[in-house]
């Protein structure tokens, strides 16, 4: 999903000459968390440690052998199917800061967010941590996944600023087709996540299966005929944008909502994150490139929300814990989003893309950005003119 679908859906959405300075910021932030999920990423979100972060009991895999199991995984098979979480988060976030950036501010930006936000917030939700122990369902990465990458993507196009000529120049995709195969890859990989996050071939794993197939076509629904009605054409992007959006709303609540709950939760996805890119883009005054809080932090929000609606077992949800009520499940999941925002943002993010400016400064000269970044940082060229 992160090689493949991020890449070549984020560079599908950029100019001719930024292209590939997208693909190789894709790979080198997936390598690096790779690496660093083995050193001690996994550890510090799956091991005993307090209500934000875990230990370094598992570092390096210690402990770790062939025949180890976590619940119904094999312990290797959990490690590997959680560091794919990981590295889709941190690729996700480059979409809005690109055609700017200096590749080696993408570097110690990623390192160190991957670090402050990524295992805290996965450790909070999924390891066992305060959002877990507050009973807070996050099925497949509402929070830890979307919203989380959405926020440090806002404050990085904020402390960035805008790319020269935004707003008097149309910044138009280069490669529509690219996008629609990079949005192919993702709704296929997205089954591996939401149906894997089930952790064994049963009955959830086959109601977030269809989950994601009915919310996702919802969305596609919704966004098509949302921007008909508003721009009188429907587009090839909207399409791919209302997949993205789908897929992105329904994640938390794949394996915990019923099938009409995942269709009306697709359907407001769509909306949403047609609202997000065009109007909450133009009132919060900023270049975010792909629309990545557009699109992932809007409707990670909504889907968070909705998850703690749709669980009733009344509209066909599983149910919610003995006790719990809906006033109380989406006040917990409300927690959650504020949360995840203020310390992706507010915190990590921030402190991320200030040392990165710090070190080697976030953006690249005029005359770089004019000429475009394939050149200017890899020496290379998508396309022979």
């Amino acid at each position: 999903m992160t090689l493949l679908g991020i890449a070549l859906f984020y560079g599908g959405l950029l100019r001719s000459k930024n292209v590939l300075s997208m693909l190789t910021q894709v790979s080198i932030t997936f390598a690096l968390v790779c690496v660093l999920w083995v050193l001690y990423g996994y550890s510090l979100v799956f091991s005993e440690g307090n209500a934000f972060l875990g230990s370094f009991q598992m570092a390096m895999l210690k402990g770790i052998g062939i025949d180890s199991v976590i619940g119904t995984f094999h312990q290797m098979i959990h490690v590997a199917f959680q560091c794919s979480f990981a590295c889709i988060t941190v690729a996700l976030v480059v979409g809005g800061i690109a055609e700017r950036i200096r590749f080696s501010a993408v570097v110690i930006f990623a390192a160190i967010w991957f670090t402050l936000s990524y295992l805290p917030i996965a450790h909070m939700v999924w390891g066992g941590g305060f959002l877990a122990a507050d009973g807070t369902p996050d099925f497949a990465g509402g929070t830890v996944v979307h919203i989380n990458a959405a926020s440090a993507s806002l404050i990085g196009a904020y402390l960035l600023g805008k790319r020269v000529g935004f707003g008097r120049e149309a910044f138009k995709p280069h490669n529509l087709p690219m996008v629609f195969t990079g949005a192919s890859i993702l709704y296929i990989g997205w089954f591996g996540f939401n149906a894997g996050s089930a952790s064994a071939a049963n009955c959830i794993a086959a109601l977030a299966f269809l989950n994601t197939v009915i919310a996702t076509a919802g969305a596609i629904l919704s966004w098509i005929f949302a921007e008909w009605m508003a721009r009188g054409k429907p587009s090839l992007l909207g399409a791919c944008s209302g997949c993205i959006a789908g897929l992105v709303t329904v994640t938390p609540a794949a394996g915990s909502v019923g099938v009409g709950g995942s269709l009306l939760i697709g359907l407001a996805g769509g909306i949403a994150g047609l609202w997000g890119v065009v109007m909450l883009k133009k009132w919060l005054n900023v270049d975010d490139t792909c629309d990545v809080f557009g699109v992932h932090g809007v409707c990670g929000i909504v889907g968070c929300l909705l998850t703690g609606v749709f669980t009733a077992s009344s509209l066909g949800g599983i149910g919610y814990a003995e006790g719990v009520t809906m006033g109380h499940q989406v006040w917990s999941q409300l927690i959650s989003v504020v949360i995840t925002l203020v310390w992706s943002a507010g915190i990590a993010a921030f402190i991320a893309f200030k040392v990165a400016d710090v070190i080697v400064g976030l953006r690249v000269a005029e005359e770089q950005e004019h000429e475009g970044l394939d050149v200017n940082s890899h020496g290379e060229r998508a396309y022979n003119s």
